[in-house]
């Protein structure tokens, strides 16, 4: 049945299930992009001690990693929109204790932090799963999805720290944080009112053992080799970008220009070109071919901001290049997030796209590492070098002799489960 105005109203209903979807997840995470200032700012001005800020960043990481593949069969069992709903309201208690309670001291921030971390980890991994099912209820093209959302996310990645630096010092950081938890109470009230899957939900395997249904996941992914290749890429690029951003480029920066408010023009430079980049892959990415755009992105978005600051000192070329490779970065995301909606089967989707999280992110906690052992090692211009030849070959290398290289990224039937 449609109304007057020709429009089917399941589908106008789901479009606005989407909508309240994304705009739940994009608020969870602006709440999380404060918390990143805001916590370690209290930690900061807790203790005095940057090891200690650098350790409850930590004790939020690995969680969050370990969650997004190890939790997702529990939320398979008991529903990917509950689990959804439960998970931001514990967030949002955890969050209302760190700022109630700053006096507990910093093993309990420590502890707080990690069930914190833990909890946003499968919260974004099964609202994520829940993007496709109402993307297909809305009649909306995956890849339309997953690029409008990337963009999305780095919108609020780029201006979700300012706001926490000017909140922390308009209302300062017990209040911050109390934002945070309110945008996680905000989520599970958006997502536990207005979303309404049409079917009940019900456990993906119900007769399956915890071990049995990670097993699972972990064989799906395994086997499919094309959607392992787009990952280990995208790993890679995490962790040549970790480096860059926390030891490449601010040493460059220091070295060069002498001047820190260049570390923000560099990065404000890259984040300008993902958003431009997005806007003209949304529009036109449908049409494009797949595994061809996603080399080139992969190819530009890596190695030669790297290389470019190892052969010059000219801080135009710097951000000319930069801004390329940011327009770059635009294709890989969206593509990786459609090729994992229509390749892994609907039972598998919460354990594989939980995998497929923590395997995409494991790089970013070695890439800090690899910077400041290469600098170390080798000086920041060889050091450079090097590491764009071998970041060359991590990302560019999968798509010439792997899977990919036939253009083999079209989704495949799932098996039987």
């Amino acid at each position: 049945m449609k109304t007057d105005a020709g429009r089917d109203p399941g589908r106008a209903a789901a479009r606005r299930e989407l909508v309240t979807l994304v705009a739940a997840d994009l608020i969870s995470n602006l709440g999380s992009r404060i918390s990143v200032i805001a916590i370690p700012w209290l930690v900061l001005t807790t203790t005095g001690s940057p090891a200690k800020m650098g350790i409850v960043a930590a004790a939020e990481f690995l969680p969050y990693m370990l969650s997004s593949s190890l939790a997702t069969p529990w939320a398979d069992r008991f529903g990917v929109r509950r689990t959804s709903v439960v998970v931001d309201a514990a967030s949002a208690v955890a969050m209302a204790v760190v700022a109630l309670t700053p006096w507990l001291g910093f093993g309990a921030l420590v502890v707080l932090v990690a069930f914190a971390g833990g909890l946003r980890g499968i919260g974004d991994r099964v609202k994520h799963v829940m993007f496709r099912p109402a993307a297909q209820r809305a009649g909306v093209e995956l890849i339309r999805l997953t690029s409008a959302y990337d963009g999305l996310a780095r919108g609020v990645t780029l201006f979700g720290a300012v706001i926490g630096g000017l909140l922390i010092d308009w209302v300062g950081v017990t209040r911050a944080i109390w934002i945070d938890a309110g945008s996680f109470a905000l989520c599970a009230l958006l997502v536990g009112v207005l979303v309404r899957p049409p079917v009940a939900e019900a456990p993906a395997a119900p007769r399956e053992s915890y071990f049995r249904a990670l097993r699972t996941g972990f064989a799906y992914l395994r086997t499919d080799r094309v959607l392992l290749a787009m990952l280990l890429v995208v790993s890679a690029l995490n962790m040549m970008a970790a480096a860059n951003t926390t030891v490449w480029l601010p040493v460059w920066i220091r070295d060069v220009l002498g001047d820190p408010a260049g570390f923000g023009l560099v990065l404000g430079v890259f984040g300008a070109g993902a958003l431009l980049g997005n806007l003209v892959f949304t529009a036109i990415g449908p049409r494009l071919p797949r595994t061809l755009v996603f080399a080139v992105g992969a190819a530009l978005s890596g190695a030669p901001r790297m290389l470019t600051m190892a052969v010059t000192d000219h801080l135009v070329v710097v951000l000319v290049v930069t801004f390329l490779s940011g327009i770059g970065i635009a294709a890989v995301n969206p593509l990786l997030g459609a090729t994992l909606y229509e390749r892994v089967p609907d039972a598998l989707q919460t354990r594989v796209l939980g995998i497929a999280g923590s395997l995409a992110f494991v790089g970013l906690p070695i890439g800090g590492l690899l910077g400041g052992w290469s600098v170390a090692a080798l000086g920041l211009k060889p050091a450079l070098l090097v590491m764009s030849v071998v970041c060359a070959v991590l990302t560019v290398g999968p798509l010439l002799v792997g899977p990919l290289r036939a253009g083999r990224s079209q989704p495949r039937p799932g098996p039987a489960v």
